[in-house]
């Protein structure tokens, strides 16, 4: 998988490098084949806080570009290791989402093209 992190208005220490690297390898698990041509952006850092934000000053989004389709998940949390967990099983869940609907495509297809043979005898 191609990936790129990018930290904004944040300093990625190793320790945060080293648990982002973790999170994405469960996501490249996830991918299965298409984690090879897949391409993973990360975005992680520091927004400017006040009354928009709370105490949420740190945000993590992940972007998943993969053969047929993308996923976008984006948080904030009081802490960065926060802000990379939610936005990693945001992520995730619409992977899982994505190749739920892909296998029940091909075999309601599969039974449809099963039932047109059928109708032809």
């Amino acid at each position: 998988m191609n990936i790129r992190i990018k930290a904004t208005n944040y300093q990625m220490t190793p320790e945060t490098s080293d648990y982002l690297d973790d999170r994405i390898a469960t996501l490249e698990k996830l991918l299965g084949s298409d984690a090879e041509v897949a391409r993973c952006e990360v975005e992680v850092g520091k927004d400017a806080g006040g009354q928009r934000h709370g105490d949420n000053l740190y945000f993590a989004e992940f972007h998943i570009l993969y053969p047929g389709g993308s996923v976008r998940a984006t948080n904030r949390s009081q802490s960065i290791n926060g802000a990379i967990d939610d936005a990693k099983e945001e992520a995730a869940r619409q992977l899982r989402r994505a190749r739920k609907t892909h296998i029940r495509l091909w075999r309601k297809s599969g039974a449809a093209f099963k039932r047109l043979l059928r109708m032809g005898d």
